[in-house]
């Protein structure tokens, strides 16, 4: 799966969310790959570090929102932006 591919994952999985909802990496990854998911999980997270930095989405852990450039320790979560910059991506 390329960087790209895993955006487009992000941006339709989201896309299926009411707005303020968020998703689990792994349903990005699955919706491309249900076998063999978990071998994606790095890629998702590096397109989702980019979908942040484009401010396309916000990453979460336990309900706080971190810097796109921190390290991910356990488990997070993402939600669309609220604050987003660009006009593309789910609405």
């Amino acid at each position: 799966m390329s960087l790209e591919e895993a955006k487009a994952a992000i941006r339709e999985t989201l896309a299926g969310r009411a707005p303020g909802k968020s998703i689990c990496p792994s349903e990005a990854a699955k919706h491309l790959q249900r076998e063999r998911w978990r071998e994606r999980m790095e890629v998702v997270r590096t397109a989702a570090r980019e979908l942040a930095e484009e401010g396309v989405l916000e990453i979460t852990q336990k309900g706080q929102v971190l810097s796109s450039s921190q390290p991910f320790r356990g488990p997070i979560r993402l939600r669309r932006s609220r604050f987003r910059t660009d006009s593309s991506g789910p609405d």
